[in-house]
């Protein structure tokens, strides 16, 4: 199959193409060919868009599909699908199913089921046996199956000397742990952040001390054992300054923010509308300030989708009761790019996720691999429930106006488009 892309403007700071508006053949899956203008031949499939510009392909460090044991919510076929016409070519799937990903039997069965689809799935492995925080999974046995890191998805380790083992031990084999920022202790049973909306709707609250306390703690032991961590999601102004401070010590620790996190605060809540009730909880202005902050300055690496398909039955009840999570792939890029330089969100959702996670680096340059993510940054839109393609719809996003509009993506030597 050759694939022509048509005036496509090229945002990769690692090609010589950079900022530069290229037509891009690509045959069998390789970029053959970056020139002003190449003519189309009846047997190129050709990809012609308005205003269409093009990075290297995004990967999504935070996706749960449910599959297996929560198929209701979402399969990884579907999953797949969707993260695709959202623009990513790579996704990292959390360990919550059931049963829990914690052996390499469960990383072989993502993998394989996987196989064949355009959009890649890399395992994160449980980084405790069943996720239960009491011993530590086989690590080294699911890395050599595939696993790319290992972390207790939304789940924080309690055991201080758990935490230090297992950073201790992972260096054997670099490996990357990944550690929820929750005191469950500080938290208890709050549902939203604890200010003045919680206490305006009589909702328990969880105050961002909680995040904080996690964070000091991992840090202090990060700087104790060396080895690679990774905080995922954190949410407030804080936890930012906390990171960057043990970035200017030297630790190795870098850490992601999930885009609802980055752009709603918790304003949203007076409807009590469960599709805002998420873990991270939404905080204030500040924090969302300070977030956008932490993102430009370089201090936040990642940024995420935190995709969570949650299915109706656990969403349309009571604020207090429904569970928390939303789902993020389709609506990731338009959130992101409302708020931030379209390069700084590009660098974070290629280049800084694939050196953090171990990840080939790609690059649009002739002769390498095509993985690529198509898109247009400028239109203006509104999205609808109609618009989400996951199985469950639980999106804090609908009826919001998002800016960017993702055409498809070429990656594993297939084209796939939105409709």
């Amino acid at each position: 199959m050759i694939t022509l892309l048509k005036s496509a403007k090229i945002i990769d700071a690692s090609s010589p193409f950079h900022q530069q508006t290229k037509d891009i053949l690509i045959s069998d899956g390789i970029i053959k060919k970056i020139a002003d203008s190449i003519p189309n031949k009846k047997e190129y499939q050709l990809v012609e868009k308005e205003n269409l510009h093009i990075s290297c392909g995004w990967f999504d460090t935070s996706v749960s599909f449910g599959e297996p044991g929560f198929e209701e919510r979402e399969t990884i076929k579907n999953g797949l699908q969707v993260a695709a016409k959202s623009g990513f070519t790579a996704v990292a799937v959390n360990a919550n199913s059931n049963p829990v990903i914690d052996n390499k039997s469960a990383v072989e069965f993502l993998i394989n089921k996987a196989n064949g689809f355009a959009t890649k799935l890399y395992p994160i492995a449980a980084l405790t046996q069943g996720s239960n925080g009491i011993e530590m999974a086989e690590l080294y046995d699911m890395q050599q199956s595939g696993a790319i890191a290992f972390g207790d998805y939304k789940k924080p380790i309690e055991n201080d000397n758990l935490m230090k083992v297992s950073l201790l031990y992972a260096q054997n084999f670099n490996g990357l742990v990944l550690s929820f920022p929750k005191n469950n202790a500080i938290a208890g049973a709050g549902i939203a952040h604890e200010g003045i909306n919680s206490t305006k709707l009589g909702l328990k609250g969880a105050p961002a001390l909680a995040e904080h306390i996690q964070i000091a703690r991992d840090l202090f032991l990060l700087e104790y054992t060396g080895g690679k961590l990774h905080i995922p999601t954190i949410s407030s102004a804080a936890s930012v300054t906390l990171i960057k401070d043990a970035k200017k010590k030297g630790l190795q620790v870098t850490c992601s923010v999930a885009s609802h996190n980055l752009v709603l605060t918790d304003n949203e809540l007076h409807e009590f509308d469960s599709n805002f009730k998420t873990n991270p909880p939404l905080r204030t202005d500040t924090d969302t300030k300070a977030l956008q902050k932490g993102v430009n300055s370089g201090v936040i690496d990642i940024i995420t989708s935190d995709h969570n398909p949650m299915d109706i039955e656990h969403k349309k009840v009571e604020f207090s009761e429904a569970k928390d999570g939303v789902i993020g792939l389709e609506t990731a890029f338009g959130a992101i790019n409302s708020v931030l330089e379209l390069e700084n969100f590009i660098e974070k959702i290629t280049t800084n996720p694939r050196r953090i996670f171990g990840l080939e680096a790609t690059s649009i340059s002739e002769g390498k691999t095509a993985d690529i993510s198509l898109f247009n940054p400028d239109e203006k839109y509104t999205f609808a429930k109609e618009n989400i393609l996951s199985t469950s719809k639980n999106s804090p996003f609908i009826n919001k106006k998002l800016t960017g509009k993702v055409y498809g993506i070429f990656a594993n030597n297939q084209l796939i488009l939105n409709s």
